[in-house]
């Protein structure tokens, strides 16, 4: 598998949890993890053939990103993160956040029947008065959403000053098709350079396990859009999987048989990753 990936190829989206004795769990929470701990981590990334990674701090910890902070500072080098927080952040903890090594902030606005889906989540609302100091540190807005509610959000993100980038290809049931309004806004905002999507959690769209087929064609028309604006993730440890644990090799398998061209590759694995979080070059 190594052989098949670009040198300084980036898994742009995983989690560290544990172990729990050291960094307990936030209460109350959606979901209980088992440890995934910072070694287990990186033996993933040496048996894929990743150079590095980037830990986005999940629900499970809400605001407490002291789990992500230490990995990060144990693999400066290797590691880069995407922090949630909202009105208790302030400059110089953001300052101290960036040496750390992160580069960004998670926004949670999935939800279902109109009510949030993920415990401890923080809204854009809740960050938008920190959007002018992200832009300083040249950090970028990861937004956690259904694509359905990207028209509605449409207003709010054009104020956004830094790269916006939608995690799981807008995570849209794939029965609701590449038509749908709110993909096709995802399409347009990567197409036009205005949005980044993530390529992972082909399994959170519904399809059929073990090769997720129903989810190429948004996989092709996000790839067909603009594939400067793409990045990929295996979503590692797979938190709160929609149906079976996928197995993260095959999800990499599955990624390099939709994505055969090797510049392309290159942009998507490389590249990218190293423009929106700060890597040096490969």
């Amino acid at each position: 598998m190594s052989g098949a990936l670009p040198r300084g190829a980036c898994d742009c989206h995983c989690h560290v949890f544990g172990p729990a004795a050291r960094f307990p769990y936030a209460e109350p929470r959606s979901y209980t993890p088992a440890d995934a701990p910072l070694a287990a981590y990186l033996a993933m990334l040496d048996r894929l053939g990743f150079d590095r990674g980037v830990l986005v701090q999940p629900s499970a910890y809400g605001r407490d990103n002291r789990a992500m902070l230490d990995a990060l500072t144990r693999e400066p080098q290797r590691l880069r993160g995407v922090a949630v927080g909202g009105a208790e952040l302030t400059a110089a903890t953001l300052k101290a956040w960036h040496a750390a090594g992160v580069r960004g902030l998670r926004a949670n606005e999935f939800r279902r029947d109109g009510k949030p889906y993920y415990q401890n989540g923080v809204g854009l609302q809740e960050i938008e008065p920190l959007l002018p100091l992200l832009a300083d540190l040249g950090w970028h807005l990861q937004l956690w959403i259904d694509a359905r509610d990207l028209p509605a959000m449409a207003g709010a993100l054009a104020r956004v000053p830094v790269p916006v980038v939608v995690d799981h290809m807008g995570r849209l049931e794939h029965h609701l098709g590449t038509h749908n309004p709110g993909f096709q806004a995802l399409l347009r905002g990567v197409g036009e350079g205005r949005l980044w999507a993530k390529l992972s959690g082909t399994y959170r769209l519904g399809a059929t396990p073990p090769d997720y087929g129903e989810a190429r064609p948004f996989h092709d028309a996000l790839l067909a859009a603009n594939p400067r604006n793409l990045v990929w993730g295996t979503d590692w440890p797979h938190p709160r999987p929609e149906g079976p644990v996928p197995d993260t090799a095959h999800l990499l398998a599955v990624l390099l048989d939709w994505t055969r061209d090797p510049a392309q590759r290159q942009t998507i694995l490389t590249d990218n990753p190293a423009r929106l979080y700060d890597f040096p070059s490969a």
